[in-house]
């Protein structure tokens, strides 16, 4: 059960601060930033790696969770007990960012960037993502990381990816992270892409390394 409650409270960690920083950059005409806001969403990965990592593996992404079972370093009967432990911090994150902040219309939600075609936007996420999973299953063990530099490297392919592909997805590359705020906006619309998109970009990433490790890697 400990590996759940980790699960819960690092999803919740994450999008509460990641997503919160989107709603108070929204609210105060872009205090934060972009740059504000993608550092955020790096920082609070990479701690939350730290704090939890050696517990529950730190996935916080059900993309992850499923990559992981893929590979065969993560049992599938956990997949859907993660997801669950995943959604609820989520949810629960996004609840009180919708009760501090009823001024807000978006709630860190993820939508394509106004002419940027969804399918496009479904292409990046799945580049994102890849990438993403290139990186933490090169440096984990879907279980539990390997010492303290899955984090930084874990969060620092985040922020980049933010940095420069946010204005244009809001580089989700998370499911329930763009699951948890639709529910309390009701925008729908986009969800396909960003569930679909991260799911496969993770899985073509876990079979991709066995281009460059041991057959077995994975």
């Amino acid at each position: 059960m400990k590996a759940y409650y980790a699960e819960i409270m690092g999803t919740f960690a994450m999008v509460f601060c990641g997503c919160g920083a989107m709603t108070i950059n929204e609210i105060t005409n872009g205090s934060i930033s972009h740059a504000g806001v993608a550092i955020t969403w790096g920082l609070i990965v990479m701690t939350m790696i730290y704090a939890f990592g050696d517990i529950s593996g730190a996935h916080f992404n059900p993309a992850v969770t499923i990559a992981f079972a893929f590979a065969k370093k993560f049992s599938w009967k956990k997949v859907p007990k993660y997801i669950l432990a995943q959604a609820i911090g989520a949810i629960f994150a996004c609840f009180l960012l919708w009760f501090l902040f009823p001024e807000s219309q978006f709630l860190g939600e993820t939508t394509p960037a106004q002419g940027f075609l969804p399918y496009k936007a479904a292409i990046l996420e799945f580049i994102l993502t890849f990438f993403l999973m290139v990186v933490i299953i090169n440096v984990s063990t879907g279980s539990k990381e390997i010492g303290t530099m899955a984090a930084i490297a874990v969060g620092g392919v985040i922020l980049l990816e933010a940095m420069f592909a946010g204005p244009m997805t809001k580089a989700s590359m998370n499911p329930i992270r763009s699951i948890a705020p639709a529910i309390f906006t009701g925008n729908f619309q986009y969800l396909w892409l960003y569930i679909s998109a991260p799911i496969l970009g993770a899985i073509i990433a876990v079979s991709s390394c066995k281009l460059v490790k041991d057959e077995n890697c994975c």
